[in-house]
């Protein structure tokens, strides 16, 4: 198809010229910066960038799809501070980890589900399900909104260590999460069903696709990468804050997708978009952290930021009729 093989150019460019941008803003950063290019501060940006490299490559399946789920950082939020106090509690650690796994993968159905049958706005369906999920279980199971994991739990707290000189296992995880879903879409069926229907929900509806199990399976495993991302958070950190859902992470993880080359209309994107963003972004935190920019000031960036990666989106992958209908 020749619509097909211009999108891809056109996400090959882009997620080129991201690289591009990335380099350059390395090399600014370790003439300007002093301790940007330092052994320690790479390692801190490779640990940083593995979470957020993580939950953008949840997110992009579910945009992939042509959906958006603002429910992923309350999602596992809410799940991992249910697996710690399971863990604080007596349970094994595989078995909490597990309840909290499926816990976060329910929570993906529930939006799938109600985005695909009920037929509900993405937007305002994760929207509401992160202040339900995040509602319930504060006045359900959580009395504050840290909650610490005990001691006794350090080959749990491994997983947010260093091996081989101070390499974080975060970035390990970060790349193995990254071959798995580009596994996942590239070479399975249901990844390339994925593609179909956010290329063109109507014509892969009529042509026979299961489009509405298929949105809870795209809702589903962004959810359950999340979760990855979370459980990494939680052995970098020993606890789980909750207001981390009212914080600008999810919009960064945003930034990120669509920044590197996923696109908002759907059927365009892959793993290598991903990884592209989540590089700029990380070096662009990363040096403002060093800068000492106020929250204000960063907040500000990353707005102009995210602004020029949705007006970049919607200039390499203009809306038309089917595209126009996104969000509905």
């Amino acid at each position: 198809m020749t619509g097909s093989s211009g999108a891809r150019g056109a996400k090959l460019t882009q997620t080129t010229a991201v690289l591009v941008m990335c380099a350059v803003l390395i090399v600014i950063f370790s003439i300007f910066l002093k301790g940007f290019l330092t052994l320690g501060n790479l390692f801190a940006l490779a640990r940083n960038i593995s979470i957020l490299g993580i939950l953008a490559l949840g997110m992009a399946v579910v945009v992939i799809g042509r959906g958006l789920d603002l429910s992923q950082v309350a999602s596992f939020a809410a799940s991992t501070a249910i697996a710690i106090i399971l863990m604080n509690s007596g349970y094994a650690t595989p078995v909490a980890l597990l309840i909290g796994f499926v816990m976060a993968i329910a929570i993906g159905i529930l939006n799938g589900f109600l985005i695909s049958v009920i037929e509900m706005p993405p937007l305002l369906t994760t929207l509401a399900s992160s202040l339900a999920v995040l509602g319930i279980v504060r006045t359900t199971a959580v009395q504050h909104y840290v909650v610490y994991l005990s001691k006794g739990h350090d080959e749990f707290l491994r997983l947010g260590g260093n091996i081989w000189g101070g390499v974080p296992i975060s970035i390990l995880i970060f790349a193995a999460t990254a071959v798995v879903v580009h596994l996942f879409l590239s070479r399975t069926v249901i990844g390339r069903f994925v593609y179909a229907h956010g290329d063109n929900p109507d014509a892969a509806r009529q042509t026979g696709l299961p489009t509405r199990p298929l949105t809870m399976i795209e809702y589903a495993l962004c959810a359950a990468i999340g979760y990855v991302g979370g459980v990494v958070m939680v052995a970098q950190t020993a606890l789980m804050h909750l207001q981390v859902a009212e914080s600008t992470i999810i919009f960064d993880v945003i930034m990120v997708v669509v920044l590197g080359g996923v696109s908002l209309v759907g059927g365009r994107g892959n793993v290598m978009s991903v990884i592209a963003g989540t590089l700029l972004i990380g070096v662009l935190l990363n040096g403002m952290t060093i800068m000492d920019m106020d929250v204000q000031t960063q907040n500000i960036v990353k707005g102009v930021v995210l602004l020029i990666a949705i007006l970049l989106d919607s200039r390499l992958h203009p809306r038309d009729e089917e595209t126009s209908k996104q969000g509905d």
